[in-house]
């Protein structure tokens, strides 16, 4: 009538009440007083129940203090997760970690000089890596037409060209206008350098000086603002860009494009 034996088993074993982390909304009762509420918060260590009149009590942690759906538990206050923070690359992209730059594809973006590939690279340097796309300097653009028939661009194999002072009526857009090829994208800004598309407050000017027309245009800045040698200015207007916010937005847009071109499948 008793059933098993009592000595057959471990009579001591005692029944393991399950922990629940003591969520928001929780919905428990406090198997002494018989209040029922929901986690609301926490307090010196006591949980903070609300019942559906609005009324508050604070109760200890105590082990099998609490009834969940009718049966025993040990309520415990949850671990805060800590949000891993987004990186940003410093052309705005989401950083990719733990990713090796890829081999270098037939695809390029070629720049007029090695100051605006400085300035590519401090800004997207992170994304073409990414990408596997080279930037190339080209002294300019006067022989953009040769060059691209020497590189052969093909669907795999395209070109982005970045063109300062692409407006129109100008040389530049003389130039660009007799490159007629699917698999090449010449974008530009209208910037006279590429020096012009950094916003003058970052280097502590209100605005970039006016140079007259047929004037070295780098000279004149330099004399402008007080500095001896181009190169000076150069490092100083280097330094002052980290993001693309440093820079103007018709540059930023030129460069998204390219990235887009040479990237995206044909």
């Amino acid at each position: 009538m008793y059933g098993e034996d009592v000595l057959k088993a471990d009579w001591r074993k005692r029944r393991k009440v399950p922990e629940v982390d003591a969520e928001p909304d929780l919905v428990v009762e406090d198997a002494d007083s018989g209040f029922c509420g929901a986690v609301v918060g926490f307090e010196l260590g006591a949980v903070v129940l609300e019942d559906r009149f609005g009324k508050r009590r604070n109760f200890p942690l105590s082990p099998a203090a609490f009834l969940l759906d009718g049966k025993a538990v040990t309520l415990r206050k949850p671990v805060a997760v800590v949000p891993q923070k987004t990186r940003i690359t410093a052309s705005g992209s989401i950083a990719v970690d733990n990713v090796r730059a890829k081999t270098a594809k037939a695809s390029r973006i070629w720049v007029e000089g090695i100051h605006d590939a400085a300035l590519i690279e401090r800004i997207w340097g992170d994304d073409l890596r990414i990408e596997g796309i080279v930037v190339e300097p080209l002294d300019g653009i006067d022989d953009l037409a040769a060059a691209v028939a020497a590189f052969r661009p093909g669907p795999q194999r395209r070109v982005g060209v970045l063109v300062d002072h692409l407006v129109p009526g100008s040389k530049e857009s003389r130039i660009v206008a007799a490159v007629k090829d699917p698999d090449v994208l010449v974008t530009g800004h209208p910037y006279i350098d590429i020096w012009q598309a950094v916003k003058p407050q970052r280097v502590g000017l209100s605005k970039w000086p006016v140079i007259p027309p047929g004037r070295p245009w780098k000279e004149g800045i330099c004399q402008a603002v007080g500095v001896r040698e181009p190169a000076d200015m150069w490092r100083r207007i280097l330094k002052s860009v980290s993001t693309y916010k440093d820079v103007e937005t018709p540059l930023i847009n030129s460069m998204e494009r390219l990235i887009d071109f040479v990237t995206v499948p044909a």
